[in-house]
């Protein structure tokens, strides 16, 4: 079984969706991004906050008696506690997990694939609960550094395709986020395509100009300076 929360929530088996009602789903995704065991009454308030404590606890028992319906091993009781069964793939473990590898340096990344990596859409869209607000950021974080480390380390291996498609990935998710501007641009010097190099410095340049009123750093300046008379004004 998987369950998706990147893009859109999502619960498959054998890739044949699995239909879950709101408060189900609301209690699976909580215990996903929980990653341990939860207490009951912390899972009721937390999800049923804007009811009183009886009502909320029936909700709970509710949720739960419908993820039970489906006939599926997706829940852990363990006395007063709940948890995320361990058959269960959740789709930001795979995230964190290639973030682990790709910030180890002794890690090799011949299997990894762009397309084949859970890289892509914001952590439960449309859901605006305050613990998956914050759980969004943490997720949209270590996405763009997984996309800054893997630009980098593909245009160090010479995979440059693939460099330049993780760099536009991370920008079009950030477009102001520095590290991964610098990233893309050192692909393309890289790659032997100094006029995309001169070209992106520009435009990037003309949009934090537009948007905060900045120049672009010497940091990412010095970058074109070999190829281009390019000054930060």
């Amino acid at each position: 079984m998987r369950l998706a929360l990147l893009k859109e929530f999502e619960l498959t088996r054998n890739n044949v969706e699995v239909p879950v009602s709101g408060g189900a789903q609301h209690l699976l995704a909580f215990l996903a991004l929980s990653k341990r065991a939860v207490r009951r009454s912390h899972i009721a308030g937390t999800l049923w906050g804007d009811v009183p404590d009886e009502r909320a606890a029936g909700n709970l028992r509710s949720a739960i008696w419908r993820l039970r319906q489906t006939g599926l091993d997706l829940l852990r009781v363990t006395g007063s506690h709940l948890c995320l069964s361990a058959t269960v793939m959740v789709d930001i473990d795979e995230l964190e997990l290639i973030a682990r590898t790709v910030a180890d340096p002794s890690a090799s990344l011949v299997a990894l694939q762009l397309d084949a990596m859970p890289l892509g859409g914001e952590l439960l869209p449309g859901w605006d609960d305050d613990w998956v607000l914050l759980e969004r950021e943490r997720q949209r974080q270590i996405l763009l550094h997984v996309l800054d480390a893997l630009c980098e380390r593909w245009t160090h291996e010479r995979r440059f395709e693939e460099a330049v498609r993780a760099g536009f990935a991370a920008i079009a998710s950030e477009p102001l986020r520095e590290s991964s501007q610098r990233a893309l641009i050192k692909a393309f010097i890289a790659e032997g395509n100094p006029s995309e190099a001169l070209r992106h410095y520009w435009q990037y340049s003309q949009l934090l100009r537009s948007e905060l009123g900045l120049e672009p750093s010497p940091r990412i300046s010095e970058l074109v300076a070999r190829i281009g008379q390019v000054t930060a004004g």
